[in-house]
């Protein structure tokens, strides 16, 4: 199946299709917290080359009122969970499997009440063995941005699937 390579022709069941073809196979897609947060995957990019370095994926997230900390913006925790929601899909498709070792999410200014969705763009800058770099930025529909972020996964080693000959 082919990925989608441009938002006018992008199809969020060939994305997930594509990710179940790189190893994600059996794994819940699309994801719970996909459906939980309500996300809309808006494009996906595969990266030129065979590192795919340059890799990228965006989505939006609606700001909810479940999302709200007590002073009406969206909880730092949820923006988080935007970020990742999007970084996780991304590094399956450039080099399943893998898990997030490290996040590091810079906040710059409040998705308040008012806003009504943030828009989270994750790229893959660098790969090395088994460490995939990807940076994001959370924007607001004016363009605003939101927070920063950058996340360090590692390349795990799935043993034999249960379905799979002894």
């Amino acid at each position: 199946m082919s990925v989608p390579s441009a938002p006018l022709d992008f199809d969020p069941k060939a994305l997930m299709d594509a990710m179940a073809a790189q190893g994600a196979g059996g794994l819940k897609l699309p994801p719970p917290v996909f459906v939980d947060m309500e996300t809309e995957v808006r494009d996906y990019r595969p990266g030129p080359g065979d590192d795919k370095i340059g890799a990228s994926m965006t989505a939006r997230f609606p700001v909810l009122e479940r999302y709200q900390n007590p002073m009406g913006v969206m909880q730092g925790g949820m923006v988080a969970a935007a970020v990742d929601g999007v970084i996780g899909p991304l590094s399956y498709l450039v080099a399943p499997p893998s898990v997030t070792a490290q996040l590091l999410v810079t906040y710059l200014a409040p998705a308040t009440e008012g806003t009504e969705y943030v828009e989270v763009e994750a790229r893959l800058v660098s790969r090395a063995g088994r460490q995939l770099v990807f940076d994001a930025t959370v924007t607001a529909p004016d363009g605003a941005e939101i927070a920063v972020a950058r996340a360090t996964q590692t390349i795990v080693r799935r043993g034999p699937s249960k379905d799979s000959a002894a």
